[in-house]
This record gives structure tokens, C-alpha cells and sequence, in this order.
């Protein structure tokens, strides 16, 4: 069973190699807090969950890590440069698995995929066969030529994931990954999950689903923009 941890510190000395660092980090809308003076470290080799309810920051950590949205304090850092480039934009290093999809709905479900091995330097033909087999390694490879806007939720949940798993990401940032997901598919997501950080990505996880917290190897919880330690201090 995973034990809850303390998120790890940052400002009182050098991060370690391969951390995603986040120091200090605030974000200000419209005069409102949605995430306060967060300093911590995602580590490589670690599933770590997010969990809170909705409205507690989330979404909104996950997309300054990521380095597509820009704090309003602090910053966000990976092997020494930071996360945020001024485009939003996020690094070649990061895969998102978004919540909403994040999929073009007039492309198939191969080419979704595809995309985005070809961004990274990959020729057609060759991302179009890596594509099968992400899609193959979900569940869903017949699925290959089904339009996006043909798919159910789930389905398209698990292209999202065959897309951010393809590309091998340094920092794969998940957003809800099981939302939409039987017991049996959740798992086998999980299980994707967890062999990602075994060949040493740095995997985040943002989930209202209580299994996926307990099989992550550290759970850090929000609530209203803030990070609740274990003993209910920050």
C-alpha cells in the first residue's frame, strides 16, 4: 500500500537531478487565488496522484508544471531551464493526457496519435505504425480509422493516453486519465502508468477516482489552491 507524503521542499538548497521543481508558485485570476504559494518536487520513478475536490487547483497545477500556463508568482523548472518558454507551449520533455481529450475531432483516431510523433521528428509511415500499436497496446486498436468525433468518451480517453504514452515523455502530466474508464480499462491505464515511472518519467496524476490514489507510490492532496499536508498543516 502507498503512504501518503510530505511534498518535498524546494528554496532550501539545490533540487535533485531530474526533479520537476516548483518553487514558490502562485496563480492570481481575476483577483482570485486558484493555486497559492506551492513549493515542491515531482521526482522521477514516481506515479504521484493530485486529489481534492473539484475547484481545489488541480487541473491548474498540472498546467503550470507543464509549463502551459504562466504563474503569477514563482516558477517551474526542469533539468535547469524553466517550464513556462512564453508561448504556452509545452516542452518536447512533457506529454499531457488532458481532460477534456484534447483530440481534433475531423482526424482519426491513428492520426490524433500520429500528430504527434510527427512533431517530434518521426516520418509518416513510421508514425502511422507506432500509432497502431499505442492504440493496439489500449484496447483499441481497430479504432485506428473511426473519426474522433465517432468515438464514445472512453474511447477517446484512450487515444488521449495511446498519444501521450507514444511519445515516451520525460514528464507525462495525466489529467483525469480514468474519468470516463471501466474498472478493467482504469487498471490497465494504471498499469501503463506505473511502467512509465518504472523506466524513470516523472508521472503525475490529477484524479477524483480514489483507486487510482491508492495505487499511486505518493498521494499529495489540494484544497482551495493550497497543498494539504497529512497531518492537515501546510
Amino acid at each position: 500500500m502507498s503512504q501518503t507524503a510530505r511534498p518535498a521542499a524546494v528554496g532550501s538548497g539545490e533540487p535533485a537531478l531530474g526533479e520537476l521543481v516548483l518553487e514558490d508558485v502562485s496563480l492570481n485570476i481575476a483577483g482570485r487565488w486558484v493555486v497559492e504559494r506551492m513549493s515542491l518536487a515531482f521526482r522521477p520513478g514516481e506515479v504521484t496522484s493530485l486529489s481534492g475536490p473539484s475547484g481545489s487547483g488541480k487541473t491548474t497545477l498540472l498546467s503550470i508544471a507543464g509549463g502551459i500556463l504562466k504563474p503569477t508568482t514563482g516558477f517551474a523548472s526542469y533539468a535547469g531551464a524553466h517550464m513556462w518558454q512564453g508561448d504556452g507551449d509545452p516542452r518536447h520533455e512533457v506529454a499531457f493526457v488532458l481532460q477534456v481529450y484534447g483530440l481534433v475531432p475531423i482526424l482519426s483516431a491513428r492520426e490524433n496519435v500520429a500528430i504527434a510523433l510527427r512533431a517530434r521528428g518521426e516520418r509518416p509511415r513510421e508514425a502511422d505504425e507506432r500509432a497502431d500499436l499505442e492504440l493496439a497496446r489500449f484496447h483499441i486498436g481497430d479504432l485506428g480509422d473511426r473519426q474522433v468525433e465517432e468515438l464514445s468518451g472512453g474511447q477517446m480517453q484512450r487515444v488521449a493516453c495511446a498519444r501521450a504514452f507514444a511519445v515516451s515523455p520525460q514528464i507525462l502530466l495525466a489529467d483525469e486519465p480514468t474519468s470516463e474508464l471501466d474498472e478493467g480499462n482504469r487498471e490497465h491505464v494504471m498499469d501503463h502508468l506505473r511502467a512509465e515511472a518504472a523506466r524513470g518519467a516523472i508521472v503525475v496524476v490529477a484524479t477524483h477516482d480514489p483507486a487510482v490514489v491508492e495505487a499511486a507510490d505518493r498521494q499529495l492532496v489540494l484544497d482551495e489552491g493550497r497543498l494539504v499536508a497529512p497531518d492537515g498543516a501546510l
